[in-house]
């Protein structure tokens, strides 16, 4: 167990599945104090199994009334919030833009990005109030924050977007002793990645099956962001399979 957070409060957003499952069980592993948010009660359930250093809490990361909800359980049960790691996410199918329903459009943006609005609004707020004041937001970018797959219009523009609300919190975090980077992940292997192993979509129109990494990966990256010192800042960091169509996509 790491002898330096001194358990400290952790939220992980999209905690039930995949990368958000990963970093919250290292989390509990390493001695924070850690509350799992996502839709599925069941789902967090799993993840939090057998650990008594967790609180579940069921929450729709678009809906403003429910992260603020959220965000007041945990400050009532522990006293403050040292680490938000905005990961809720969503994807929607590979279209062009002008056969992408609106309706998709609206999903992505909703979960992407006003939901990592919502959670990093309510994570400052407290933060810049607590005693000791600060703490730091860790954003869930993606490979998509820098070059776009094809047909991911909705996905890539509010993987951008997180770049811009990075930038804006590490600034606008200054005075308050919050610090806020971004994590921008390639290939990991999880149910969302599951579909490289058959093929996907590539930009010269072939489709071919890509590499995956050990989600771990993922969750070591952002544990060692969130343990520094809040003097330091991991700003942007990439972490993907090294042979993943990244450098030199398209």
């Amino acid at each position: 167990m790491s002898s330096n957070n001194n358990s400290k409060v952790a939220i992980i957003t999209g905690a039930g599945t995949g990368v958000g499952r990963s970093v919250a069980q290292r989390f509990l592993t390493e001695g924070y104090q850690v509350a799992l948010l996502g839709r599925r009660q069941e789902l967090l359930e799993e993840t939090a199994a057998g650990t008594e250093n967790s609180l579940i809490l069921p929450c729709d990361v678009s809906q403003p009334e429910a992260v603020d909800t959220a965000f007041t359980n945990v400050v009532n049960k522990w006293g403050r919030i040292d680490v938000l790691f905005n990961n809720a996410g969503m994807g929607s199918p590979s279209r062009t833009i002008d056969e992408t329903p609106i309706e998709d459009w609206l999903k992505v943006v909703d979960v992407n990005l006003t939901g990592s609005f919502l959670c990093a609004r309510a994570a400052f707020a407290q933060m810049r109030r607590q005693d000791p004041q600060g703490g730091r937001i860790i954003n869930n970018g993606s490979i998509s924050a820098y070059v776009p797959r094809p047909g991911s219009a909705p996905y890539t523009a509010t993987k951008h977007a997180i770049t811009g609300l990075t930038r804006s919190l590490s600034l606008d975090g200054r005075p308050f002793n919050i610090a806020c980077g971004q994590v921008d992940i390639g290939n990991a292997a999880t149910p969302m990645t599951d579909r490289m192993t058959t093929g996907v979509p590539q930009a010269d129109g072939s489709v071919r099956i890509e590499p995956r990494m050990d989600v771990e990966n993922v969750a070591t990256t952002v544990l060692y962001m969130a343990e520094l010192p809040l003097e330091a800042n991991v700003q942007f960091v990439t972490v993907m399979a090294t042979t993943m169509p990244f450098i030199g996509r398209g």
